[in-house]
Protein backbone atom coordinates (compact mmCIF):
# COMPACT_ATOMS: atom_id res chain seq x y z
CA UNK A 1 0.00 0.00 0.00
CA UNK A 2 1.24 3.31 -0.95
CA UNK A 3 0.65 6.53 1.03
CA UNK A 4 -0.37 8.73 -2.84
CA UNK A 5 -2.37 5.28 -3.26
CA UNK A 6 -4.53 5.66 -0.65
CA UNK A 7 -4.81 9.27 -0.49
CA UNK A 8 -5.99 9.05 -4.35
CA UNK A 9 -8.28 6.41 -3.23
CA UNK A 10 -10.04 8.81 -0.36
CA UNK A 11 -10.18 11.70 -2.93
CA UNK A 12 -12.61 9.27 -4.70
CA UNK A 13 -14.69 8.53 -1.88
CA UNK A 14 -13.21 5.03 -0.52
CA UNK A 15 -13.72 4.37 2.99
CA UNK A 16 -10.99 3.26 5.30
CA UNK A 17 -12.27 -0.46 4.82
CA UNK A 18 -12.37 -0.02 1.34
CA UNK A 19 -9.08 1.15 0.66
CA UNK A 20 -7.64 -1.62 2.93
CA UNK A 21 -9.35 -4.02 0.70
CA UNK A 22 -8.44 -2.28 -2.58
CA UNK A 23 -4.93 -3.76 -1.33
CA UNK A 24 -5.36 -6.36 0.68
CA UNK A 25 -8.46 -7.77 -0.50
CA UNK A 26 -12.05 -8.25 0.03
CA UNK A 27 -11.10 -10.27 3.38
CA UNK A 28 -10.33 -7.60 5.63
CA UNK A 29 -12.16 -6.22 8.15
CA UNK A 30 -12.33 -3.67 10.90
CA UNK A 31 -13.02 -5.13 14.18
CA UNK A 32 -14.83 -2.78 16.39
CA UNK A 33 -15.21 -2.40 20.10
CA UNK A 34 -17.25 -1.07 22.96
CA UNK A 35 -14.61 2.18 24.40
CA UNK A 36 -12.55 1.00 27.09
CA UNK A 37 -13.06 3.45 30.00
CA UNK A 38 -9.96 5.22 31.61
CA UNK A 39 -7.92 4.64 28.64
CA UNK A 40 -5.00 7.64 29.02
CA UNK A 41 -5.07 10.78 26.87
CA UNK A 42 -2.35 12.72 25.52
CA UNK A 43 -0.82 15.36 27.71
CA UNK A 44 -2.88 18.97 28.44
CA UNK A 45 -0.22 21.16 26.89
CA UNK A 46 0.42 22.99 29.97
CA UNK A 47 1.44 21.84 33.48
CA UNK A 48 -1.51 21.00 36.36
CA UNK A 49 -0.50 22.08 39.28
CA UNK A 50 -2.25 23.83 42.57
CA UNK A 51 -5.45 25.79 41.51
CA UNK A 52 -5.78 24.25 38.34
CA UNK A 53 -9.24 23.11 37.62
CA UNK A 54 -10.06 20.76 34.29
CA UNK A 55 -11.23 17.31 33.18
CA UNK A 56 -7.58 16.39 32.47
CA UNK A 57 -7.13 16.90 36.67
CA UNK A 58 -9.94 14.48 37.52
CA UNK A 59 -8.61 12.33 34.74
CA UNK A 60 -5.25 12.22 36.74
CA UNK A 61 -6.92 12.18 39.78
CA UNK A 62 -8.81 9.02 39.03
CA UNK A 63 -5.68 7.44 37.46
CA UNK A 64 -3.25 8.13 40.75
CA UNK A 65 -6.13 6.87 42.94
CA UNK A 66 -6.66 3.43 40.78
CA UNK A 67 -2.68 3.45 40.74
CA UNK A 68 -2.41 3.77 45.23
CA UNK A 69 -4.21 0.13 44.93
CA UNK A 70 -0.93 -1.24 44.31
CA UNK A 71 1.56 1.63 45.56
CA UNK A 72 -0.61 2.35 48.66
CA UNK A 73 2.23 5.51 50.18
CA UNK A 74 0.49 7.66 47.51
CA UNK A 75 -2.17 8.99 48.92
CA UNK A 76 -6.28 8.64 47.40
CA UNK A 77 -7.63 11.61 46.01
CA UNK A 78 -11.28 13.48 45.94
CA UNK A 79 -11.32 12.91 41.84
CA UNK A 80 -12.96 17.02 41.67
CA UNK A 81 -10.82 17.72 39.52
CA UNK A 82 -9.17 20.35 41.26
CA UNK A 83 -5.65 20.65 41.81
CA UNK A 84 -5.25 21.31 45.85
CA UNK A 85 -2.87 20.58 48.29
CA UNK A 86 -3.70 16.96 48.88
CA UNK A 87 -3.61 16.34 44.69
CA UNK A 88 -0.14 18.34 45.18
CA UNK A 89 1.39 15.70 48.40
CA UNK A 90 0.00 12.36 46.10
CA UNK A 91 1.66 13.88 43.04
CA UNK A 92 5.17 14.41 45.17
CA UNK A 93 4.71 10.85 46.36
CA UNK A 94 4.34 9.51 43.17
CA UNK A 95 7.08 11.44 41.67
CA UNK A 96 9.32 10.47 44.32
CA UNK A 97 8.20 6.42 44.37
CA UNK A 98 8.69 6.70 40.44
CA UNK A 99 12.45 8.51 40.30
CA UNK A 100 10.61 11.66 38.90
CA UNK A 101 11.93 15.35 40.29
CA UNK A 102 9.48 15.78 43.72
CA UNK A 103 7.44 19.19 42.25
CA UNK A 104 3.75 18.15 42.97
CA UNK A 105 3.50 19.56 39.56
CA UNK A 106 1.67 17.38 36.76
CA UNK A 107 4.08 17.84 33.92
CA UNK A 108 4.75 16.27 30.92
CA UNK A 109 7.43 13.44 31.98
CA UNK A 110 4.90 13.15 35.05
CA UNK A 111 1.80 13.06 33.31
CA UNK A 112 3.50 10.26 30.90
CA UNK A 113 4.54 8.32 33.96
CA UNK A 114 1.16 8.25 35.80
CA UNK A 115 -0.17 7.43 32.48
CA UNK A 116 2.50 4.14 32.05
CA UNK A 117 2.25 2.79 35.28
CA UNK A 118 -1.89 3.23 35.50
CA UNK A 119 -1.99 1.03 32.06
CA UNK A 120 0.72 -1.39 33.75
CA UNK A 121 -1.66 -1.51 37.48
CA UNK A 122 -5.10 -1.44 35.59
CA UNK A 123 -4.53 -4.04 32.68
CA UNK A 124 -5.91 -1.62 30.31
CA UNK A 125 -2.83 -2.87 28.12
CA UNK A 126 -4.32 -6.47 27.83
CA UNK A 127 -8.02 -5.09 27.34
CA UNK A 128 -6.85 -3.12 23.68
Amino acid sequence: MTQWGSKYLGDQGYSAIDIIRYYYGNNMFIKTATEVSGVPSSWPGTDLKVGTRSDKVRQMQQQLNVITKGYPLIPKLVEDGIFGKKTEEAVKKFQGVFGLPQTGIVDYPTWYKISEIYVGVSRIAELQ
